[in-house]
């Protein structure tokens, strides 16, 4: 008969985040979740194969997490209003408010680095869902709406970076300023190509 798990896999999930919350993921080790929980490592292995399990449900924690915050800015009370400009201020947001999380989810070296184009759909399961507020909240084209999901991102993600490093802080006002002035541009500059394709369409000069 296997031995009884002092600890559920919730209880053992949560410590071992609050560990990568603090310290990294670096720090997250067998002895220093066991010593995290008030015990020897061996009650985490009653329930977890190895620390490699424990984890992968770290990160998968991490995500759910990052997923509630785009979430939010998605399908809350103003859902679609500014949905995109809300994206971008709940990615700072996070970044803001779990450094460590941020940087384990977005900020890791990879070893085979994508190419700008398929970064996205490869670091954010939500990928699709923001594509679609940009398209549906806008009325512009799959292409445009990329477009325009690619420039925010850049902007956004140096913003967060700094935050997530802790090389500057920003005001929550300072953030909404500084990603309203950029998305306005960016339509701006967007609205503006395609009365000249428009323009060039009828012949006009």
């Amino acid at each position: 008969m296997p031995p009884k798990a002092k600890f559920t896999k919730d209880e053992i999930i949560e410590t071992a985040l609050d560990i990568v919350r603090e310290e990294g993921f670096e720090a997250l080790t067998a002895r220093a979740l066991g010593a995290k929980l008030g015990s020897s490592a061996r009650p985490i292995f009653t329930v977890f194969q190895s620390m490699d399990e424990v984890q992968q449900e770290v990160m998968k924690a991490a995500r759910a997490l990052y997923d509630s915050y785009i979430a939010q800015a998605l399908s809350g009370e103003r859902a679609y209003e500014h949905a995109f400009k809300s994206v971008g201020t709940q990615y700072i947001l996070f970044a803001c408010k779990e450094p460590k999380l941020f940087q384990l989810l977005f900020m890791k070296e990879k070893d085979n680095p994508p190419d700008f184009a398929g970064v996205l759909p490869l670091i954010d399961e939500n990928y699709e869902l923001i594509l679609g507020s940009v398209r549906d909240d806008y009325k512009i084209s799959d292409a445009l709406a990329l477009r325009l999901y690619k420039h925010l991102w850049v902007y956004t993600h140096g913003i967060a970076s700094l935050c997530a490093t802790g090389m500057c802080r920003f005001s929550g006002e300072e953030i909404s300023e500084m990603v309203t002035d950029v998305f306005s541009s960016l339509l701006a500059k967007f609205a503006a190509e395609k009365r000249d394709e428009e323009r060039k369409e009828r012949g006009e000069q």
